[in-house]
């Protein structure tokens, strides 16, 4: 049996195809495994890609002459350590908190101190008075006073006279100590540049009589006889117009409501209101009230 006829032109035609087939594959195998791999290089310049050449490592075998000095031989030391352990009481849930922000504290400035005053008021005479006891003179001592000055208590002008540089002079009126407490006196001028210091006039409580009225005693010709209590001794004292009690409160008037007593040093009137009842040491005591008619005890 004939595989190929050379007389039958599509025999030929697949013979030469298959042979150019054959050469370019052969040709392709050989650009693969020699073409591609070969690399150009420029004479001088060393190749990036090439691999360097391999280190050689020479290993000495061990001698078989030991030598018979011991001393080369050293003790090893081994120094363990424990492993660090962790902290018993940690919280393992603890959390870094970043500090608060710092407080900004605002600024502050310093007070400027008031500058002293340009008078000197030093001191006053009288500087403690009693209250409700009507007007009295008072005098200023002190430095640099002038004519245009005045004194004021409680910020009231009053009327001043001048006797010299260091004194002042006024009258305080009733007004101003009827209740007891502090003053504050100043010297100053109208308009308002020419001050002093203050100084303080103490007001005091007066002497006040310490009786109880629980009584009165009639008489003809209006005679009549209070009956009072000493609130310390609870002793029971008769007592008519113009007796002085306690060496000091003369009795001005006697009535039914009241009795009125009058301060022989000060001047000051107390009013002591009728007690329907008084306590003694043993008994409750209130004498009765007489008339004018009747007769006299």
């Amino acid at each position: 049996m004939q595989l190929f006829d050379p007389n039958n032109p599509n025999e030929k035609k697949k013979m030469i195809a298959a042979a150019v087939l054959g050469v370019a594959a052969i040709a392709v195998l050989g650009y693969v495994f020699f073409g591609g791999s070969s690399t150009k290089t420029t004479p001088g310049i060393p190749n990036p890609k090439a691999s360097p050449p391999p280190t050689r490592i020479v290993v000495k075998e061990p001698s078989d002459n030991v030598p018979d000095d011991p001393s080369m031989f050293q003790p090893v030391v081994y120094n363990s350590t424990a492993a660090a352990s962790a902290e018993a009481d940690r919280n393992i849930f603890a959390y870094y908190e970043p500090p608060p922000p710092p407080v900004k504290v605002p600024y502050v400035p310093t007070p400027t101190p008031a500058p002293p005053p340009p008078l000197t008021a030093s001191s006053m005479m009288p500087n403690n008075i009693y209250a409700r006891t009507g007007d009295f003179s008072l005098q200023i001592t002190g430095d640099k006073f002038t004519p245009a000055l005045h004194i004021t208590i409680d910020g009231r002008d009053l009327p001043t006279r001048f006797i010299n540089a260091q004194q002042l002079f006024t009258t305080v009126p009733s007004a101003l100590i009827t209740n007891p407490g502090p003053r504050q006196v100043s010297v100053r001028s109208n308009d308002g540049k020419l001050y002093s210091n203050i100084i303080t006039l103490t007001v005091t409580p007066p002497p006040v009589p310490n009786y109880n009225y629980i009584g009165i005693i009639g008489k003809p010709r209006f005679n009549d006889t209070a009956v009072l209590q000493d609130k310390s001794s609870k002793d029971l004292i008769n007592a008519q117009r113009g007796d002085v009690l306690g060496g000091r409160f003369r009795v001005s008037s006697i009535s039914e409501k009241e009795i009125v007593l009058v301060d022989t040093t000060l001047k000051i009137r107390h009013t002591i209101g009728f007690t329907s009842d008084a306590s003694t040491t043993n008994q409750q005591f209130r004498p009765p009230v007489r008339v004018s008619d009747e007769d006299p005890l």
